[in-house]
């Protein structure tokens, strides 16, 4: 493509050039000239980016296509700046930060980032996602490299820019401490797409994303897939809010070893995904071997709020589970709330290496956790191939044992959150007081050795949300419902 070249410094001399439209594809940055002086800039970034950049906030950005932040690479993304996506004829707008690459998306409370639809009416699907692309380790093989991993959805391209974790050339051994950036106090709004049946762009993605990474204060919403997908990786995250997402909320693939705290979901009962819908889906591997590392990461304080607001409603028939673990996952979740689902907790050993061995060996563990209005609180899926002891009600006896301090109470209503249910303007607080369930509001407990990691917060709450004092209100202000 031939193209103009007027500025061939920095996007800073661009801007004391006046010049007024730029599109930063691969090293090349061109616009046409333009009156000196006349505003913001339309920004617009496409291809593999091969030097620093910087997106303002004063400017109209965009992402046109698969964009690349290439390996040594930094893009940054000043507070308070939004940026746009749509399809360019049949390519899929998506950002992909390569390994080595890294973005820095630091918003503000009172200025996040914001990555949405550039569509005047927007949809959920109208653009890809945020795929970040680590070094860390993964329990996938890609062209026959242990430890390598090829992201979802199309993506890659000759340069493997789309690839994740180790075992090639490129990173032979795996790095577990990688860092791919930051995202703090930011949206993203529209975001999924299914390139084929399970191969989808979901609105973020960590492939192989290690503990050096920041993520924190991240909402998505209107998830055409899942809202957060991990691929295995080590990285940590807290205050995350996932909002009417499609298919699933809390995703875990692939040996995600990394540690959640703080994540509120908020369902709409008229949406859910033909896959079937959780809350939490989570498997080691898509055949439930035995392959390491092994999916074990750790949740806690998590309110996670179904489609059902009483027993009676049904919603969306594709809903499932608020949390379905299954093909030999060890996740644990501690400290949180299931409200309104047709099951609460649904240990599925139905594929590979049956699940409830986990149970067994203690590697997966529910404990101080709160399943409230769900019709089947906990249910069991017996394993076909590889037949164990479990049964329905040996999994309701673990969960109910006093030992690991969950309760089940009938209705939605028993959990006393304020609005968990107005779509409009939700409010997921607990009440507090006399009037509030106490198991919510004084149930939280961080004894179990899992929780020892300095990474977690000691509070004394389930759920997400604390009814009073510094954990009350870090999810409002940043955020739209």
């Amino acid at each position: 493509m031939k193209k103009y070249i007027i500025c061939i410094a920095a996007l800073s001399a661009l801007a004391i050039s006046g010049c007024r439209k730029i599109e930063v594809d691969g090293d090349t940055v061109t616009a046409p000239p333009v009156t000196p002086g006349a505003g913001s800039k339309t920004v617009t970034l496409s291809g593999r980016i091969t030097k620093d950049t910087t997106l303002l906030k004063s400017d109209e950005n965009f992402l046109k296509g698969p964009v690349y932040i290439t390996s040594g690479v930094t893009l940054t993304i000043q507070s308070g700046a939004t940026v746009k996506a749509n399809f360019a004829g049949t390519d899929v707008a998506t950002l992909v930060v390569s390994r080595g690459g890294k973005l820095i998306a630091e918003g503000s409370a009172t200025d996040p980032i914001i990555f949405t639809s550039a569509s005047p009416n927007p949809q959920s699907g109208d653009w890809g996602g945020i795929v970040l692309c680590g070094k860390a380790s993964i329990n996938t093989s890609y062209l026959g490299k242990l430890g390598l991993y090829q992201v979802e959805g199309g993506l890659d391209n000759a340069q493997g820019d789309a690839l994740a974790g180790s075992g090639d050339a490129v990173v032979p051994t795996p790095i577990d401490d990688d860092n791919s950036g930051k995202l703090s106090f930011v949206r993203i709004q529209y975001a999924g797409y299914a390139f084929q049946p399970d191969k989808e762009i979901n609105s973020l993605t960590m492939a192989a994303v290690g503990s050096g990474t920041t993520i924190d204060h991240v909402q998505v919403t209107y998830a055409k897939d899942d809202a957060f997908e991990w691929f295995g990786g080590t990285v940590n995250a807290k205050y995350l809010i996932a909002y009417k997402t499609q298919d699933d909320d809390f995703d875990t693939d692939n040996g995600y070893r990394g540690n959640v705290q703080f994540g509120l979901i908020i369902r709409d009962s008229a949406i859910a995904d033909i896959s079937t819908s959780e809350a939490f889906e989570s498997d080691n591997n898509s055949s439930g071997s035995t392959a390491t590392p092994k999916t074990s990461a750790i949740f806690s304080n998590i309110t996670a709020i179904g489609p059902r607001a009483t027993l009676t409603n049904v919603g969306n028939s594709l809903f499932r589970a608020g949390a379905q673990i299954r093909r030999n996952s060890a996740i644990s979740i501690y400290n949180s709330v299931f409200l309104g689902w047709p099951v609460g907790i649904l240990i599925d050993a139905s594929t590979g290496t049956p699940t409830d061995l986990n149970i067994a060996d203690s590697s997966l563990r529910v404990r101080y956790t709160t399943i409230s209005g769900c019709n089947t609180p906990v249910k069991y899926t017996a394993s076909v191939s590889a037949p164990t002891a479990a049964t329905d009600a040996s999994i309701n006896a673990w969960f109910t044992n006093p030992y690991h301090g969950n309760t089940i109470v009938a209705n939605t209503a028993d959990a006393k959150l304020i609005q968990p249910y107005n779509y409009s303007a939700p409010d997921p607080t607990p009440f507090g007081g006399s009037s509030g369930y106490q198991p919510i509001l004084v149930g939280g407990n961080f004894t179990d050795s899992k929780l020892s990691n300095t990474f977690f917060t000691q509070v004394t709450f389930r759920g997400a949300i604390a009814a009073a004092g510094a954990e009350s209100s870090w999810w409002k202000g940043w955020t739209k419902f």
